[in-house]
């Protein structure tokens, strides 16, 4: 763990293993206790007492100097995300290309966010001024570990807040190796670290200093949280699920959209909030539509992340995998057509790993299970639709509304459609945000997907409060 920069020890220890190869410990990692959240919070707690005096400009430094630390290291700390995690290393250089940019981003934002907004006329002047709240907890989840604590990072200290991160107890060990290293580019007790199950969690979000809860992760585990947080009226963000539906239109080039499409569903084994986890096809497309991405899934490579021949690893725990295991046993009992596809690589390891091959499921009812659930997994429904009034309907009856996709060619037309969407975000022709989109979009979702935004200037407002001052004269 790490308290006021001291790499702290504890008497109980964690072993991680790997998911894709169960017998090879990759690490072990120390277990906090409620004494050590009470050490952590109170160490953040007094360097916000001088770090939230600090300039902005300094504040920005030392956060530029992190993203270059964190690009330098990349290759040296990919590796192990990848054991830990279960994804495949490319896919976490990615990663971790990401929360290089979007530090650098943030401290960019923050220029125009803190510019001064003063106003005055002959009766009075007023002033509108941001101030930071304090204490941060950040509780990140294994699938994508460093892009989401980055995301948290980067925002709460430009505004000038500290912050205690719990990491997921599933690939804790690369997140911590890497705020190890960037806490040492700042002043003690600004970025700390305890590690834990739920009780730990629930230290943290019951922590009287604690002002703000900033949660990736889990519906159920966020209204527990919410619950903490009600005691003493923290702040909560929250960044949860999604269900994301992916709406083909009929004039959508199939060749052209289906590669995307489909690596839009099962990159990361299908595990990462916005994927689509559904998919809808024109009635007079669904056959041709359905057999040529079982031809394009078919070719996948399923095996040990770090084998350079696979395509996706196994999934990251055993309740995960479980779930999603169980999820296709009742979709294949339900009478739907599935379909499993992809090549078992190392097929004599697969005991000793979480292994999936990828299903698409066909003609399943449009409010069956399989549609309607947050999958997280390597499993897909097609379902067929008539007219644009029906996909709408149907695309928006959901209790999530995080991303969501078009496919189309007719801009105007996929424009109009986009903007009856129930959701955070709507991506036209590509599952994610361009390089435009992460410096302007603000990134979160509707409904039962979170509360609150995290990126652009938009996610800057999360970790700060207003303060107004009117002087009459």
């Amino acid at each position: 763990m790490l308290i006021n920069n001291q790499d702290v020890p504890t008497d109980s220890y964690a072993e991680v293993r790997d998911p894709g190869r169960l017998t090879d410990v990759v690490g072990e990692v120390a277990q906090g206790t409620a004494q050590h959240v009470e050490q952590a919070v109170q160490a953040a707690h007094q360097a916000y007492q001088t770090w939230h005096k600090t300039d902005l400009t300094e504040r920005s430094e030392l956060l530029l100097k992190a993203a270059s630390l964190l690009e330098a290291e990349a290759s040296t700390f990919a590796p192990l995300i990848a054991r830990e995690s279960g994804m495949i290393p490319s896919v976490t250089l990615a990663e971790i290309g990401g929360a290089v940019a979007g530090i650098r981003h943030t401290v960019e934002a923050a220029k125009v966010f803190f510019e001064e907004k003063q106003f005055e006329d002959e009766h009075s002047w007023v002033s509108v001024e941001k101030r930071p709240i304090g204490v941060i907890v950040g509780i990140v989840p294994w699938n994508a570990p460093v892009i989401l604590t980055m995301q948290k990072l980067a925002p709460a200290l430009v505004c000038g807040n500290t912050i205690v991160f719990k990491p997921s107890p599933n690939a804790p060990l690369g997140i911590s190796s890497i705020l190890m290293k960037i806490a040492e580019l700042f002043p003690p007790g600004v970025i700390n670290v305890v590690h834990g199950g739920g009780d730990v969690g629930s230290a943290l979000t019951a922590h009287p200093l604690v002002r703000k809860i900033s949660f990736t992760g889990g519906g159920t585990v966020a209204k527990y949280v919410m619950q903490d947080a009600a005691n003493s009226l923290k702040n909560v963000h929250f960044e949860l699920g999604g269900n994301d539906p992916a709406i083909v239109l009929d004039d959508a080039d199939m060749q052209e959209v289906l590669p995307k499409i489909v690596t839009s569903v099962f990159r990361r084994s299908g595990q990462y909030c916005y994927a689509t986890k559904r998919v809808y096809v024109p009635q007079n497309m669904y056959e041709k539509f359905f057999d040529e991405m079982c031809q394009i899934v078919d070719q996948y490579q399923i095996g040990h992340q770090m084998d350079p021949k696979v395509t996706f690893g196994p999934l990251n725990n055993k309740v995960q995998f479980n779930y999603v295991n169980e999820l296709i046993e009742r979709t294949k009992q339900s009478g739907a057509q599935t379909v499993i596809l992809g090549e078992k690589v190392e097929p004599d390891n697969w005991d000793n790993g979480y292994y999936l091959q990828p299903v698409i499921v066909k003609n399943p009812h449009p409010n069956q299970e399989i549609v309607t659930c947050e999958q997280f997994g390597p499993i897909i429904p097609l379902i067929p639709y008539s007219t644009e009034e029906e996909v709408l309907q149907m695309a928006n009856s959901t209790d999530y509304g995080l991303g969501s996709t078009i496919w189309s060619s007719d801009f105007d037309r996929a424009v109009r459609l986009s903007r009856q969407i129930e959701a955070g975000m709507t991506f036209i022709n590509q599952n994610g945000q361009s390089r435009l989109g992460l410096r302007h979009i603000p990134f979160g979702g509707v409904k039962q997907s979170g509360i609150g935004r995290e990126n652009s200037e938009i996610g800057l407002a999360e970790y700060i409060e207003y303060h107004s001052i009117n002087y009459h004269k």
